[in-house]
């Protein structure tokens, strides 16, 4: 008990692991200003291979917390709906991630609503990026990105795929500190046109590896 207990933040700190684009990490000119810092950030891989950007303040040492103060996720920059994802897909999205989040959170760590003493605070957004074609004009920012690719249509439309990019920390309540930051975008469902609808449906993986990478994550591998 003593044992799980000593560890479970660090697992926990997994959630912050999120699934991401197999083929690169965030860029810079995409992060949306949630994080106070972005120096610091190395790129390097989650528990289930994805690329991710990470920082670890040093001398970090899960066994010194006990519990957790869970901040629902954000959208930030505010999301807006656009005609490909509607409203009621934002709150789907932002709703399930919560769902899995807190969930795999409350597994590992008990959650205390007030910090204390020896408390982590979890706070992340679902941010904006970039939607363009051929991956060249940046054109809107919206929460979900639909960046055209794979083979071109008969009627002269691209396939989009689908990304949810995320920024989150783990904050040490006794200090204002942050002790972990993560950077990290995941890639979803295509769909089949710039005009197709974005569903919740098209980013449950992605969310769904959340919980995954915080069952697998050693703090000891970072």
């Amino acid at each position: 008990m003593r044992t799980h207990a000593l560890v479970s933040v660090a697992v926990f700190s997994g959630l912050l692991a999120l699934s991401g684009c197999a083929s690169k990490v965030t860029q810079p000119e995409k992060y949306s200003g949630f994080l106070k810092d972005y120096s610091g950030l190395q790129e390097t891989t989650s528990a289930t291979g994805k690329p991710v950007l990470r920082w670890v303040a040093p001398g970090f040492d899960p066994a010194k917390y006990d519990s957790i103060v869970y901040h629902p996720v954000v959208y930030y920059p505010v999301a807006k709906p656009t005609s490909q994802v509607n409203q009621q897909v934002l709150d789907g999205v932002l709703d399930y991630t919560n769902s899995k989040l807190k969930a795999a959170a409350a597994a590992r760590k008990p959650l205390v609503t007030s910090p204390g003493q020896h408390s982590l605070i979890f706070r992340g957004a679902i941010t904006g990026v970039d939607a363009s074609k051929q991956g060249l004009q940046f054109y809107e920012v919206v929460p979900v990105a639909m960046v055209v690719a794979g083979t071109q249509m008969a009627t002269g439309h691209r396939t989009m795929n689908t990304h949810l990019y995320f920024e989150g920390e783990l904050i040490d309540a006794q200090t204002n500190a942050p002790v972990l930051k993560v950077v990290r975008q995941g890639q979803g469902k295509d769909v089949n046109n710039e005009n197709a609808p974005v569903t919740v449906d098209s980013l449950k993986q992605v969310i769904d590896d959340m919980a995954t990478d915080a069952t697998m994550f050693d703090i000891s591998k970072r």
